[in-house]
């Protein structure tokens, strides 16, 4: 398997360089140069089976010969190991017809976890081949940065700088990013807003001497891994549902569209699956260019659901590349035009294709707690926002085939919000129940290319 960027000028990588690298030399991300399928056969013998005995199924055509097959299935247990429910992504019942699939099990309580504690295995046994040494430089709106964290934290061949908009993520958020003491971690508040830190990470790819001279690598999910290790959860979820006999809906919460492309790269390898849907709050960029082709950036508005305060969707560009089939001319003309004037506009026929593909909907702060409460109240289940506004327009979307909602992290993360919305303080499990005594280390920089690569080269120095 090859990997191509979706911008046609990089040259072709494999499995591990495409990891390793994260964002191509173009500017594209990388993607496989063909969607490998499964059987129906195949897709039905996962029943019953273990969530890592799937994982190595279904990965395994994307992986290659970069992990022998023992090594491959040592790195999976490794990476679910830590996971605080045997079934690893476990579904829940809403109502007759509506599901929620738990991703929030892993070591940082959200869905980040399942892949990237997977690619911190995937990176060990790499450089440990290797003798080389990387530099891990993430952007988060608030879960991305801990989740990576905990998969790094420690590593002798690994440096770690995540930077978070100051004062735009949670408390629980924050604080899990500043409190580890390992000194390979970096946590580093920029000025602005999650997009200010994505475009930083972005240009920091394409200054070429910086990124040479400090071996850079991201794990933000610009970085193929990433949805890899989520195309999973599909398939374990939908398959415990009946599939592939029957087909099953997926409502997504969605900020940077990463999670919701798994899903469509599930349905490309042959996952029957009849509708994604796109769960947006009111930073509805997402929503909007579903509705009207039109895909413009209208600014950031913060929100209880922090990590969908998104305008810029990195991983859309990997769905905009297969909707004008694969044409990376086209592609790089788009993403040019919405980094320079803020919008593009999808042609009639790719609209039309993504409308195949995808619904979608929108949550107001006001529905968001409200729909809180009203789960709480009639079902017992205590969401996070995020999860609460997948939910609520899962339940609007419902048809005759069964609905699964990914519910993207445990309510403790944003307890603040939780409690006003429903009364219920969701408390965070035992082992970080000192989370708010624990020193926190961090660094405030401007949101300026030059002063966060001053610090990254800095640290790495001293």
């Amino acid at each position: 398997m090859k990997y191509i960027s979706t911008r046609g000028q990089a040259p072709e990588l494999t499995f591990e360089e495409a990891m390793l690298t994260g964002l191509a030399r173009d500017g594209g991300l990388y993607v496989p140069e063909s969607w490998p399928t499964l059987s129906e056969d195949q897709i039905a013998g996962f029943a019953g089976k273990s969530y890592e005995d799937v994982a190595f199924e279904v990965m395994k055509p994307f992986v290659g010969d970069t992990f022998g097959d023992a090594e491959f299935r040592e790195i999976i247990a490794k990476a679910y190991s830590s996971f605080g429910h045997d079934a690893r992504c476990p579904l829940v019942q809403l109502d007759s017809n509506h599901y929620l699939l738990e991703l929030f099990h892993g070591p940082t309580l959200a869905f980040k976890d399942v892949a990237m504690q997977l690619i911190g295995q995937m990176f060990e046994a790499a450089l440990k081949r290797s003798g080389n040494r990387v530099t891990i430089v993430g952007a988060t709106s608030g879960d991305t940065g801990s989740a990576a964290i905990e998969a790094f934290r420690g590593l002798d061949a690994v440096d770690v700088f995540i930077m978070y908009p100051h004062g735009r993520v949670s408390e629980v958020q924050r604080r899990q990013m500043t409190t580890p003491v390992e000194d390979n971690v970096h946590a580093l508040a920029v000025d602005g807003d999650f997009d200010t830190c994505q475009a930083l990470l972005k240009d920091m790819f394409n200054d070429f001497d910086f990124r040479d001279s400090v071996q850079l690598a991201g794990v933000n999910s610009i970085n193929w891994a990433r949805v890899l290790a989520q195309v999973v959860y599909y398939f374990t979820s939908a398959v415990s549902l009946g599939a592939p006999h029957r087909k099953v809906s997926f409502t997504v919460p969605t900020g940077n569209f990463g999670d919701i492309f798994a899903g469509y790269v599930a349905k490309r390898m042959g996952l029957p699956i009849d509708r994604l849907v796109i769960a947006t709050n009111q930073n509805d960029i997402l929503h909007r260019t579903l509705q009207s082709g039109d895909h413009s950036k209208t600014g950031v508005v913060p929100s209880i659901s922090p990590s969908m305060d998104i305008q810029v969707s990195s991983n859309y560009e990997r769905l905009v590349f297969d909707l004008y089939d694969r044409e990376g001319e086209a592609v790089a003309q788009l993403f040019e035009a919405l980094k320079d004037v803020g919008s593009f506009k999808l042609s009639q026929g790719a609209l039309g294709r993504m409308a195949d593909e995808f619904d979608s909907g929108r949550v107001s702060e006001d529905e968001t707690s409200a729909a809180i409460k009203d789960y709480y109240e009639r079902t017992g289940e205590v969401l996070c926002p995020h999860s609460a506004i997948g939910a609520k327009i899962g339940d609007e979307m419902q048809g005759d085939v069964p609905m699964i909602t990914l519910a993207t992290a445990h309510p403790a993360k944003f307890p603040a919000a939780v409690e006003a919305a429903c009364g219920e303080h969701p408390a965070l499990p035992p082992r970080m129940a000192d989370l708010f005594e624990r020193d926190e280390r961090v660094t405030r920089v401007a949101g300026d290319l030059a002063a966060v690569e001053a610090v990254i080269r800095e640290r790495i120095a001293g």
